[in-house]
C-alpha cells in the first residue's frame, strides 16, 4: 500500500483529501504545519507528498526543495495562488505537478495515481541489473552492447558483439562455421561461411593478447570454433 503524506495547513481540505485518498486505498498521514511537515518528509518513508504552498513555519516551496535534494518521490504542490510564476517556481524546484485551488478530489486522486504508477516504472527500469558475462579479463555487458578487455573498452559492430556473445554464452561447445552462420546472421550460409571467418579474425584482434595463439576463442581443426573457459 502507497503511503502520502499531505502537508496542508487548512484542515478541512486535508481531511477531505486524505479520505479520498483512503477510500482509494492509499495510507494517508497529514500535517498542518510546515515544519512538522519538513521532518516527517525528511525523516519517513513517503512514497508521494502532496504539499500546499502557503504553510506556516515553513513554506512549500523551501519543503520542495529540502526534500528533493535528499529524495525523488513525486510531489504535487497545491495552492489557491493562480500566478504562472509560482507554478514556474514550484516545478523548477522538483515538484512533479502543480494544481490550483479549488480543484476536484477525484482529479487529485486521479494525478496521484498517474504519478506513482510513473514513478514505479522508473524506479523498476533503474533497479534492473545489466546482464553481464565476465571470463579473464573479458567483460560483455549484454545490456548495453559493451565489451571491454583488462579494463578497456573495444569498439565492436553488431555482429561482431553478437558472434563473440553467443561463443561466450556457449562455452566449451564447438559450432560449426554452418551454425555460427545460420545463428548470428539467421539464415542457411549457403556455402558463404567465410562471413564467420572474417568476423572470426576481427573479434580476436580485439580481444586475444597474440590472436594466433588464442586464449579466449579456439579453432577446432576440420569443425569450426569453441569458446575456452
Amino acid at each position: 500500500m502507497s503511503r502520502i503524506l499531505i502537508i496542508e495547513d487548512e484542515i478541512s481540505i486535508a481531511e477531505l483529501e486524505r479520505d479520498y485518498l483512503e477510500l482509494s486505498g492509499f495510507e494517508v498521514e497529514t500535517e498542518n504545519d510546515g515544519e512538522r511537515g519538513l521532518s516527517r518528509a525528511m525523516e519517513e518513508d513517503f512514497d508521494l507528498l502532496i504539499l500546499d504552498l502557503m504553510l506556516p513555519g515553513v513554506n512549500g516551496f523551501d519543503i520542495c526543495k529540502q526534500v528533493r535534494d535528499m529524495k525523488n518521490v513525486p510531489i504535487i504542490m497545491v495552492s489557491a495562488k493562480k500566478d504562472d510564476i509560482d507554478k514556474i517556481r514550484g516545478l523548477g524546484l522538483g515538484a512533479d505537478d502543480y494544481m490550483t485551488k479549488p480543484f476536484s478530489p477525484s482529479e487529485l486522486v486521479a494525478r496521484v495515481k498517474a504519478h506513482l504508477a510513473r514513478y514505479e516504472r522508473l524506479v523498476n527500469v533503474n533497479a534492473r541489473v545489466n546482464d553481464i558475462i565476465e571470463i579473464r579479463g573479458l567483460k560483455i555487458d549484454k545490456t548495453a552492447r559493451r565489451v571491454w578487455v583488462e579494463g578497456t573498452e573495444k569498439t565492436f559492430t553488431t555482429k561482431e558483439f553478437d558472434l563473440l556473445t553467443f561463443l561466450a554464452q556457449n562455452p566449451n561447445h564447438v559450432f560449426t562455421k554452418d551454425e555460427l552462420f545460420k545463428e548470428i546472421w539467421d539464415m542457411e550460409s549457403i556455402g558463404d561461411i567465410a562471413t564467420v571467418t572474417v568476423h572470426i579474425k576481427k573479434i580476436r584482434e580485439k580481444i586475444e593478447v597474440n590472436s594466433a595463439k588464442p586464449q579466449y576463442i579456439e579453432t577446432i581443426w576440420g569443425v569450426g570454433y569453441r569458446f575456452k573457459l
